[in-house]
């Protein structure tokens, strides 16, 4: 049989490579994961929701549609305590540019600046969207998760590990930020990790249906 195919909406490697790591550590199998780099190009809509909810499920309803295929979307940021819930949904271009990682953690970094010790917690959060288009015996179906991961944030950058501002958070119970945990170790504890593990049972109900029937 031939394996599922399954579009992650991202041109992130890192996420594809934490979503095939999670499923390889799972009891599912026959899922190929895709990116976006390997479908033919679309138009993507831009993520203007006000909710990490909002704009997974869009991003995910969108590829759906255009390539027909299973498709899960995550959107995901850091939420500061101290910054009243910011960069929030904001988080990818705090800085004013899309992407621009080392932008974004040194601006949070100079916000912070004055904050002390006991104010600088702060939370990952993750919304993970599952939409799998209609099919001409079967309805669509949609899934939203959503996980946290909390921490306190760093007054400078650690680790190589990781991207965004894993390397100014600190994960409570650890000294250790995202960026300085083993992939193992932050698949285990992180927003994305969770949200992901949590689409599991839709991922496995998917294989069930796509399974030939006697």
């Amino acid at each position: 049989m031939s394996p599922v195919r399954v579009l992650l909406a991202t041109r992130n490697a890192q996420k594809l490579v934490e979503l095939r790591r999670i499923l390889a550590s799972s009891d599912i199998s026959g899922v190929q994961v895709l990116g976006l780099d390997d479908v033919p190009l679309f138009p993507e809509i831009p993520e203007t929701a006000d909710t990490f909810e909002g704009n997974a499920l869009a991003k995910a309803r969108d590829a759906a549609a255009a390539t027909g295929l299973a498709t899960v979307a995550d959107d995901s940021g850091l939420v500061v305590d101290a910054l009243n819930g910011m960069p929030g949904v904001l988080s990818a271009r705090w800085a004013g540019h899309h992407g621009d990682d080392a932008a974004n953690l040194q601006l949070v970094l100079d916000q912070l600046a004055d904050v002390p010790e006991d104010r600088r917690g702060a939370a990952f959060i993750c919304a993970s969207a599952l939409v799998v288009p209609p099919s001409a015996d079967a309805s669509g179906i949609e899934t939203v998760v959503r996980e946290h991961w909390r921490g306190t944030l760093t007054r400078a950058a650690r680790g190589r590990n990781g991207f965004g501002y894993d390397p100014i958070f600190v994960p409570d119970g650890d000294r250790r930020t995202s960026a300085e945990l083993e992939p193992a170790e932050k698949d285990a504890l992180s927003h994305r990790g969770r949200a992901l593990r949590a689409l599991l049972p839709a991922l496995r109900d998917l294989l069930t249906s796509a399974s030939p029937r006697s």
